[in-house]
Formats: structure tokens, C-alpha cells, sequence
């Protein structure tokens, strides 16, 4: 017996001796652990990509040590809506996502999404990226898969077609349904459409995200109708980019905001996301009107080319604008337009100038129809109040997210929130202005969403859960995009690691790539 209990003390002291062995150890930080509590002192023990200890690790050994001295230690941030399609392999580092301290990133938003989940993953895992992705499946692709462009309600036998390329979608991972119904074929699709494909998503424990019908005059419906499917279809709801648009519309955040709180106490799940911004970025074919879009590009150019419906086209544009109270297309801005790289940074007002045409809207409207012709450029709209943005702002259920692509340094003028989302809000919206408590914001960008989009091992700084850490000084970070100079990373994050690889070392990227692929399957 002795022998055994000698044998027995060996091995425990052995084992203790393996335990204390990380491979990083963040000494002297302060901690925000992602719950909305106050920050507190300690050390954080890194091993095999997890959270191995936090506290007093003195006795503890590790081959790196990073020294947190007047530093913060926060969750990796989760940028709840992205559009990463198609820019993946352009820019694997995805390096102004890791330099804003984004470790993981939701794809497939506004019903925009790679169709195959299961070819799409194994695509991302062999490719391999500096951040986590997990993907909704994007409800425009689906219908476009089965019937195209077509402005018209889908038949039964495309709705079980559609129905069963969502049920595969979801067994092979995704997090969930999205829809841009702003964008063709969402534009086109009737609720019950949506409510159908949203209860197999909701069978598979997903979740509902919606770019809605309208963010400016029709807000209130197009709110109405999200969390109308979401009780239909018992699926959490989350409300991307929410905003009232047009300066006609600014003030009505108390209406809109009041709307999702009496959702939730009524007992439905239902969130939101904003970018702290007052402009929003799509493309220019939102300008015009859904039925000209639809049957794809060869119909649009015809429809362009007839002198009636270019009339209709022209009056429908400008009525828009005089509901707006604006006398020009001031607020539109090119970002990126391949054809003519001159127009880029430059608003549709400036451009119609640029071309030598009179300073009138009709003529100003008449040159948005030439673009079009050309190609449909992204664009961005300044539209959005001050007052709104941080109203919304101090909801405790709002998220924050860029709604952004992995950005190619130097491509275009693009909307700063792709370099400087989270960095804008702890800097600016933190530290300068005091609209909420940095504690409270980490909650935001961390736990709130991973318990959103079921990761259930991130969004906390807890022993066992991924090691997706942010290290930033509080008093430093502060982003430096601009709309006239967008191309320029935030600054304040000192490291940034990513399943326990450091992939931001002293502000500089590594070049490491190491995220992965976060499949619906595996967080259940």
C-alpha cells in the first residue's frame, strides 16, 4: 500500500509539474474577461491553443512571456457581420481585421453567401486565414440557385429545392439564415419564403440575420417583418446594421429602438449590430428601383436603354431625393469602380461635374444611369445622425460590427469601418466621449456575440476556452481610417493571438495564419 501511495504522489507530482508548463504566459495585464464585470489583476497562462490557468503564476514556466504592463486583456472581438467572400484569398492575413482585434469574424451576411457550406469550409481550411470564420447561409444565393433573378414568389416545387439546400447548408455548419432584402432576388421574396427557410435553420439551433427591407421611411414595417419571422419560425433574430437613414428619418431611434425591447420582453431573442459610423456602404443599384433589376444584367441594360423606363428610373430617383431634403447627390460616394478609376472618392455630384454636365439632379441622375451601364459600383451614403448612432449605442443587446470585406491595402476609397470599427468605439466612443463603460463595450464585441452565434468556447477569457486574446493599451487605441483616407490601420493593439498563436506581436503582424473554420456542429 505504501508503495502504491508513493507511486500514486509521483505521478500527481508529475503531473503538476506538466501543468505548469505553458506555452505563453501574459504576466502583469489587467483583465476584462468579456462579462461586462470590472476589470482585475492577474496572469494568463497559455497551452495547446487554450486557456490554461489565471491568476498568480508565479511557479508557472512558459517559452514566451509577454510582458502586459499597463495593458488591457480582453477576449478576441467577434465582428458579427462581414463580407469576407471573394477577398479571402487576396488578403489570407486578413490583416485589418487582425490590427482592429478581430479574431473571429461571421461570414455570409445580407443573404450574400458561399452556397455549398460543406465545399466552402474545407476551401477556408486548407486555405487557411488569420481569423476564425463561422458562415451564415445567405438567403439570396439560395433563390438565386433555383430560379434566379425572377421578381416573383417561388413556386412549390422551388421552395423544397431551396428548403433543401438550406437543411444541407445547416448539417454542414452554418450558424444560421441571413437575407439582404434590399438586394436582388431578397427584394422579390415573400415573407412566408423566408419563415419557411427560417424554421429548418431554427431546427438546427441557428439564428435569423437580417439586412431588412427598408432602414430609412419604412423602418417601422421592415422591423415589424423581422421579428414577425423570428416568432414564426422560434429563431433568435438578429437585426444587422441598425440604423434610420435619410436625414428626413433622424430622431427615430427612440421609435425603432423601443420596437426591439418590447420583442424581448415579450420573450423573443432578438439583437443588434451597428457600425459607428453616419455613412453606410452598399452598391449604386440600390438607388434604383427593384423591378428594373430584376432577370439579371442583360434585362437592366435594356431597361436602361428605353427611353420610358428611363424616365420612370430617373422620376423614381429623384422623388427619393427630394424625400431626403437634398438637392444633389452629395451624400453618394464612389468607393470602388473599376471602369473609371477617377470616380473613385468622389460623390455622384462631384462626378457629374467631372463630366462636364449642368449642376442639376436630372442630369446628376442621368450619370448614376451611365454608371450603371458601365458597372454597378460599391458605394458609400452618408445618411446616418450623430444623435442616433449613440443612442443605439448604449443599448445593452447592440453589438458592434464592421460590415466590412477583407480589405486589399490601398484598393479604392472604401469605408473606413473595415480598418477601424472596434478601435473607433473603445477609443473615441469610450475613451473620448464616455457613451459607455469599456467593460461594458468588450461585453459587446465578446461575450454577447459568441453567446449569439453559439461559440460556445469564445467570447470569455475563462480556463478551457480558446485562446483568442486581445492585448491594447486603453489610453493609446484610437482608429485612423478616414472616408477621404481610408487605407490606414487602427492603432493600440500591442498583440493579438488567435487559437494561442501570436499573430499580432507588439502592433506588428506575424504573419501567421492560424484560424479555423467554426461549424455550427461543433459548438452544440
Amino acid at each position: 500500500m505504501k508503495q502504491f501511495i508513493a507511486t500514486a504522489l509521483g505521478v500527481l507530482l508529475a503531473l503538476q509539474s506538466i501543468s505548469q508548463q505553458a506555452d505563453i504566459i501574459i504576466k502583469n495585464g489587467r483583465i476584462i474577461d468579456g462579462s461586462g464585470n470590472s476589470w482585475y489583476r492577474a496572469d494568463l497562462a497559455v497551452q495547446n491553443g487554450k486557456i490554461a490557468a489565471i491568476g498568480r503564476l508565479e511557479s508557472w514556466k512558459a517559452e514566451k512571456i509577454i510582458d502586459a504592463k499597463n495593458l488591457i486583456i480582453a477576449p478576441g472581438f467577434i465582428d458579427v457581420h462581414t463580407h469576407i467572400e471573394g477577398n479571402e484569398a487576396g488578403n489570407p492575413l486578413a490583416t485589418n481585421f487582425i490590427y482592429d482585434g478581430v479574431t473571429t469574424v461571421i461570414a455570409g451576411n445580407c443573404g450574400s453567401s458561399n452556397r455549398n457550406m460543406g465545399a466552402y469550409f474545407k476551401w477556408i481550411d486548407s486555405l487557411r486565414i488569420s481569423v476564425n470564420i463561422a458562415s451564415l447561409i445567405g438567403q439570396n444565393d439560395i433563390r438565386k440557385a433555383v430560379m434566379g433573378t425572377a421578381n416573383r414568389p417561388a413556386t412549390e416545387e422551388e421552395m423544397k429545392k431551396m428548403e433543401s439546400i438550406m437543411e444541407q447548408a445547416m448539417k454542414d455548419g452554418a450558424v444560421g439564415l441571413s437575407t439582404g432584402l434590399i438586394y436582388i432576388p431578397g427584394a422579390y421574396t415573400p415573407t412566408e419564403e423566408i419563415i419557411r427557410l427560417a424554421k429548418i435553420a431554427g431546427k438546427y439551433g441557428g439564428v435569423y440575420a437580417t439586412h431588412m427591407r427598408d432602414e430609412g421611411d419604412r423602418v417601422v414595417e421592415a422591423i415589424d417583418e423581422a421579428l414577425h419571422i423570428g416568432r414564426s419560425a422560434s429563431i433568435p433574430v438578429q437585426i444587422s446594421h441598425f440604423k434610420v437613414s435619410g436625414q428626413q428619418n433622424w430622431g427615430r431611434s427612440k421609435e425603432t429602438l423601443a420596437m426591439v425591447e418590447k420583442a424581448r420582453t415579450e420573450g423573443l431573442d432578438v439583437t443588434i449590430d451597428q457600425y459607428p459610423y453616419t455613412a453606410s456602404s452598399t452598391s449604386l443599384s440600390t438607388l434604383l428601383p427593384d423591378d428594373v433589376l430584376a432577370d439579371g444584367r442583360d434585362s437592366l441594360l435594356k431597361r436602361l436603354d428605353d427611353p420610358v423606363k428611363r424616365k420612370y428610373i430617373i422620376e423614381y430617383m429623384l422623388a427619393k431625393l427630394k424625400k431626403r431634403k437634398l438637392k444633389h447627390w452629395s451624400y453618394a460616394v464612389v468607393a470602388q469602380f473599376t471602369p473609371d478609376a477617377r470616380f473613385q472618392g468622389k460623390s455622384i455630384e462631384e462626378i457629374n461635374l467631372l463630366l462636364g454636365r449642368k449642376h442639376k439632379a436630372s442630369e446628376e441622375a442621368l450619370t448614376i444611369l451611365d454608371i450603371m451601364k458601365q458597372g454597378n459600383p460599391s458605394m458609400v451614403f452618408h445618411g446616418m445622425s450623430e444623435g442616433d448612432i449613440e443612442y443605439f449605442m448604449k443599448y445593452p443587446f447592440n453589438m458592434f460590427a464592421s460590415d466590412a470585406s477583407i480589405r486589399i491595402f490601398g484598393e479604392g476609397v472604401p469605408h473606413p469601418r473595415g480598418y477601424g470599427t472596434n478601435a473607433r468605439v473603445l477609443g473615441h466612443y469610450v475613451r473620448e466621449k464616455k457613451v459607455l463603460a469599456l467593460e461594458e463595450a468588450i461585453r459587446r464585441m465578446t461575450s454577447l456575440p459568441a453567446q449569439k452565434f453559439n461559440l460556445r468556447d469564445r467570447g470569455f477569457i475563462l480556463p478551457g476556452f480558446a485562446a483568442d486574446l486581445v492585448i491594447f493599451d486603453e489610453n493609446l487605441i484610437i482608429d485612423k481610417s478616414t472616408f477621404t483616407e481610408p487605407h490606414q490601420y487602427s492603432i493600440g493593439i500591442q498583440w493579438v493571438l488567435v487559437n494561442g498563436q501570436i499573430t499580432l506581436e507588439n502592433g506588428k503582424h506575424t504573419n501567421l495564419r492560424n484560424g479555423q473554420v467554426l461549424k455550427k456542429a461543433n459548438n452544440l
